[in-house]
């Protein structure tokens, strides 16, 4: 059999405890010569556990997973505002991010929108090697249209001028807002680099009431390279 233990107790255990006058008592009996005298000894052991807690929550949130609040209207009604995402920044070192994922990216530099340093969110429309057109209301990639059941209200997607083409190069992906009609991305400032991308999002926990996995949209299969992960419908 084995005891579970709280997070905190398993990096590690004080060795000293209060006892009922709050003066510090060892947790085991006494023994003459064996035991030293620390000046504060609970005190430093408690800022020790702290330290070591705050670190390790530092290294995953840098590498493994970071919470993000959803500020503007682009994702719509995949995301909407005040929505709380938990962004994977591991899986992506070794699975490349796919044709329909949702990605957190920092904008090109040269666009200048909101807040400076303010991350945008899209969902992921071409991959390497992929040639992207925008024309009659649709999205089309390598000469497949895209079934897009995730865009707000079914809107049409539109570019400034039409037909409007982007090759996707090596390192770079080309991203959209659900709703397009509200999204800065990529038909404005072109394909970004992936260098740039921060994470794939893949759940909102926040409210509890839209708590789940972000799913991965199921493109044609004549569609790319055959990278697209199926999974179920976006809702």
């Amino acid at each position: 059999m084995i005891q579970q233990v709280t997070f905190a107790a398993a990096l590690h255990r004080p060795s000293c405890v209060l006892d009922g006058t709050g003066t510090s008592a060892d947790a085991s009996p006494y023994t003459a010569g064996l035991v030293t005298k620390r000046p504060f000894g609970c005190l430093f052991e408690i800022v020790e556990t702290l330290v070591l807690t705050l670190l390790i929550f530092f290294v995953i949130q840098t590498f493994v997973a970071q919470p993000y609040r959803v500020e503007q209207m682009s994702m719509e009604h995949t995301l909407e505002p005040d929505q709380y995402v938990l962004v994977d920044k591991l899986t992506p070192r070794f699975d490349d991010y796919s044709r329909g994922d949702v990605v957190v990216f920092q904008p090109p530099p040269a666009w200048v929108e909101g807040t400076a340093g303010t991350p945008f969110i899209k969902r992921v429309i071409g991959v390497p090697g992929d040639v992207i057109v925008v024309k009659d209301g649709q999205v089309w990639v390598n000469g497949t249209a895209l079934v897009e059941p995730y865009t707000y209200d079914n809107q049409p997607t539109t570019a400034q001028a039409e037909p409007a083409t982007w090759t996707i190069g090596p390192g770079q992906l080309f991203v959209m807002g659900d709703h397009r009609a509200a999204s800065a991305d990529s038909r404005s400032f072109g394909p970004i680099e992936k260098s740039a991308v921060i994470g794939r999002a893949w759940l909102r926990y926040w409210p509890l009431s839209t708590f789940g996995i972000l799913p991965t949209p199921t493109y044609p299969a004549p569609v790319g390279n055959g990278d697209a992960r199926p999974s179920p419908a976006v809702p």
